[in-house]
């Protein structure tokens, strides 16, 4: 026989009573606990989970309330259910800051950030922005952006740069002729940085900003 919400309430309150206390509560407890109207309407409770096989008391004793094992293996049986239908994690791992100003180092971290639209594909990562030279692309200081692992980049892509190994930096990629490379800041007070394309790893390209207010 099913239990209703009310019984399935009145059994998670005497496992938590007793996980907690090491006994059962007296009928008193449980009224006061479960907000019932009167030790009858306790009584009541018992009475018909006995008769389900969810509980068992001593007669003429006041703490002897006992849960059968049928409630706690319905517990897990619901919680592996759950686990087993839970959606994937909408969290993609945080791996450090990244300058929108002049190139910083790469730092990882073990933070992570939920993009839900995003998450659950390996190949994404979230940075953390630190400086203004993205700001006409509306990505400011302390904005959080999405990145795609990725290799290659097209003119005008907004990319994760990293420079000689060790310095990484957010900004729109550009061939230039001679086998450079521009990283143009979008911001008209700032320099681009040029540099030989054998000095440039693209370690992923900008596909979505996040900001908290």
């Amino acid at each position: 026989m099913a239990l209703t919400k009310r019984q399935k309430d009145f059994l998670d309150f005497l496992s938590g009573f007793l996980e907690k206390n090491g006994y059962s509560p007296s009928y008193e407890e449980i009224a006061a606990g479960m907000q019932l109207a009167s030790l009858a309407t306790v009584h009541k409770h018992i009475l018909s989970l006995e008769s389900k096989d969810y509980l068992k008391r001593g007669f003429n004793q006041s703490r002897s309330l006992e849960i059968s094992p049928k409630y706690y293996q319905e517990q897990r049986q619901h919680r592996r259910l759950a686990q087993s239908i839970s959606p994937p994690s909408l969290d993609v791992p945080l791996l450090g800051r990244i300058a929108a100003g002049a190139p910083v180092e790469a730092i990882a971290g073990e933070e992570t950030l939920s993009f839900s639209d995003f998450a659950g594909d390996p190949d994404t990562y979230a940075l953390k922005v630190r400086g203004e030279s993205m700001i006409e692309d509306h990505i400011c200081d302390g904005d959080y952006v999405l990145i795609e692992k990725t290799s290659e980049a097209r003119n005008g892509d907004i990319v994760v740069a990293l420079v000689d190994g060790a310095e990484a930096t957010l900004k729109r990629f550009y061939n230039e002729p001679g086998g450079r490379v521009r990283l143009q800041p979008a911001n008209a007070a700032m320099q681009p940085i040029v540099v030989d394309r054998s000095r440039l790893q693209i370690q992923g390209k900008l596909i979505a900003v996040h900001r908290r207010y």
